[in-house]
């Protein structure tokens, strides 16, 4: 891995390293966080995966979690949201498909599964390199914002025993009827809305081998509540197969990173329960 940069903060620091990826085909980078208490021995980390747009950088940035990480003993790890420099045609033309917008999906159609395959970077490759590299124990949870969000549900959901706690921020639970998530399964792996169904939460929920208690937190002024985000679906499917969902409606909140901000010391508890 090569060191872009590190900053020290609350006795701890965040590094943003870049490295060559296999899944991808392309250099990656991603950021983390290492509290204190790395400095003595490994510690747990939480896997945060942020929405459309993003980079490695906005979580660590605007989402003020590391003076909590700090005094729980949690690294937090921030991979970028796509791959990049593959300038594929069509590929930065929109902000909610291609670049920055890669789903956590593997993708199946040309051209894109050359290099669009965040979800085998994100399960595999990055926890293992992680692990390979930097103070952690082994101990993951899991948690994300918007097509983060996302990521994080199906991510927990397809790989039992693999996380020991999952949190969502305005997660997209329905993709296959939003606009975000057909966009982005129709040009990553086709037509078949059967293939849809592997990376869609609200139907992955009711057959989970699994039942890591959920947390999400959505808020009920999100402009993308509705149309996009559909928590309803979710938590209809989890009622239906009895599965832990705590569902928090957040007054007066929008999709932004001061919401994110504001209950992010609440999920960095919940994980750090789990993982400790």
């Amino acid at each position: 891995m090569e060191l872009v940069s590190r900053t020290a903060t609350f006795g701890g620091e965040i590094r943003r390293l870049k490295h060559r990826s296999e899944a991808c085909d392309c250099d990656m980078t991603f950021g983390v966080f290492l509290p204190p208490q790395a400095q003595r021995g490994p510690v747990p980390a939480l896997l945060w995966l942020s929405g459309l747009t993003c980079t490695d950088e906005n979580f660590m940035i605007k989402a003020g979690a590391q003076r909590v990480a700090a005094e729980l003993g949690l690294a937090i790890v921030c991979p970028d949201t796509s791959p990049r420099g593959t300038d594929f045609p069509g590929e930065h033309d929109d902000y909610d498909f291609g670049s920055g917008a890669g789903f956590y999906v593997n993708a199946t159609q040309a051209p894109w599964s050359a290099n669009y395959r965040m979800y085998d970077y994100v399960t595999r490759e990055l926890p293992a390199l992680v692990e390979a590299e930097l103070p952690v124990n082994g101990k993951w949870g899991i948690s994300g914002h918007s097509m983060g969000g996302h990521g994080a549900l199906i991510c927990c959901l397809k790989n039992p025993g693999k996380y020991l706690s999952v949190t969502a921020f305005a997660p997209i639970c329905n993709p296959s009827n939003g606009g975000w998530g057909q966009k982005a399964f129709i040009n990553y792996l086709g037509e078949d809305r059967n293939d849809w169904a592997e990376y869609d939460a609200a139907v992955l929920i009711g057959s989970a081998e699994e039942k890591l208690p959920l947390l999400i937190d959505q808020g009920t002024d999100d402009e993308w509540l509705s149309d996009q985000l559909k928590p309803g679906s979710l938590e209809q499917a989890a009622i239906a197969s009895h599965y832990p969902l705590t569902l928090r409606m957040q007054e007066g909140y929008d999709h932004g990173y001061y919401f994110v901000a504001t209950f992010i010391e609440d999920h960095l508890r919940h994980h750090a329960r789990a993982l400790s």
